[in-house]
């Protein structure tokens, strides 16, 4: 599109949802936002202008790259982790919400379709992580698998770079965290449950809604609400410890849920949880904008000003410990509602953390500590 017509795009206003397009099935995102580093982007000005447009940009890509380091340190007090690593950039499984489609336009692509289309498959991830481990200054603290796309989407059943990964933090005995939404994290249960017993994993399952209908648009690649309980029953009875990430919770689609995702996820086996506010910075903002239309006209906009008022008027808030929570009554009810049904389903009472004093490098006859 031109110039004007992106910048009236970007004023985000109801009718900014064009209903002449089809709705792309399977798909989060529904067209490619404008990269901000990018002066030049390709657009389809005319119906007629590119052959097979379409369907060119249905298709998934993997592409191969090889990064010089693999573990990030986080700078951001508020997110629960002090280090991350990822072995995949982009995310098929198209969460419309998700904050991770801003990293996209770092490597040249949009927050849009290409996040979910364009997966850049990290080749040398497990070898990487060797190296830093080995490094004689690291001291095992926790590193988070899957602190920005999920390490289980479909990609992982092609290059297994997660199970890489584990393997070789179970055989340095580096503590780690897993956040996923998806089922396939089951094919790892005998290096999990190793691990388990060593006290250096735990896990997470993302569930934010049972209904179906709206899963199926909102995060349109991942597994059902009842696929990611057994995920929980199977690995908790594994010996490995379960929680539920609520994020995000949505006012006026999803945040009447809680207490019915944490009673499931409790009587699966899970013993702790978290959850996070919408919040729709960078890019999210147009590509929510437009699902939220398209999927719910009888609601969108009472949805969306609930998220205006829960951000002080915009639907995006930087502040540290703040912009993930929300303010105003439609947060704190949410909060509120979080702390009950916790305390309720004996959620979080535990002192529990993961063990860094079996961590030791291959050839040592001791531990680090």
């Amino acid at each position: 599109m031109s110039e004007k017509l992106q910048q009236d795009h970007y004023k985000v206003k109801p009718k900014d949802a064009d209903e002449t397009q089809p709705y792309h099935a399977g798909r989060g995102a529904q067209f490619n936002t404008k990269n901000r580093f990018l002066k030049n982007e390709v657009t389809k000005e005319h119906i007629e202008g590119i052959d097979d447009w379409e369907e060119r940009e249905l298709k998934t890509q993997y592409i191969e790259v090889h990064p010089k380091t693999i573990v990030n340190k986080v700078e951001s007090p508020d997110v629960g982790m002090s280090y991350s690593m990822n072995p995949y950039a982009g995310c098929e499984h198209g969460c419309i919400y998700c904050y991770a489609r801003n990293v996209h336009e770092y490597w040249g692509y949009s927050a849009g379709m290409d996040f979910e289309q364009k997966i850049l498959i990290k080749k040398n991830a497990p070898q990487l992580l060797r190296k830093f481990l080995m490094h004689p200054k690291w001291d095992a603290t926790p590193i988070m698998l899957s602190g920005n796309t999920d390490c289980y989407q479909p990609a992982e059943q092609t290059y297994r770079l997660t199970r890489g990964l584990l393997e070789v933090c179970n055989e340095f005995n580096q503590p780690v965290g897993i956040l996923t939404k998806n089922a396939w994290i089951l094919k790892d249960k005998d290096v999990l449950q190793e691990m388990g017993k060593k006290n250096i994993v735990s896990a997470m399952v993302s569930i934010t809604s049972f209904n179906e209908d709206l899963r199926r648009v909102m995060e349109p690649r991942t597994v059902t609400a009842k696929q990611k309980l057994k995920v929980i029953n199977e690995l908790s009875s594994a010996g490995v410890r379960m929680g539920i990430m609520m994020g995000p919770m949505i006012p006026g689609l999803n945040e009447h849920e809680m207490q019915r995702i944490m009673k499931a996820a409790r009587d699966n086996g899970a013993t702790f949880t978290a959850y996070t506010f919408i919040r729709l910075n960078g890019a999210i903002k147009f590509l929510f904008h437009d699902w939220l239309y398209k999927n719910f006209p009888d609601r969108a906009d009472k949805v969306w000003h609930h998220i205006e008022h829960s951000h002080d008027g915009q639907v995006n808030d930087t502040r540290w410990g703040v912009r993930m929570r929300g303010e105003g009554p439609i947060a704190q009810l949410v909060a509120q509602q979080y702390k009950k049904y916790g305390k309720l389903y004996g959620m979080n009472a535990e002192e529990w953390s993961l063990d860094r004093t079996k961590f030791r490098r291959p050839g040592m006859q001791t531990s680090l500590f």
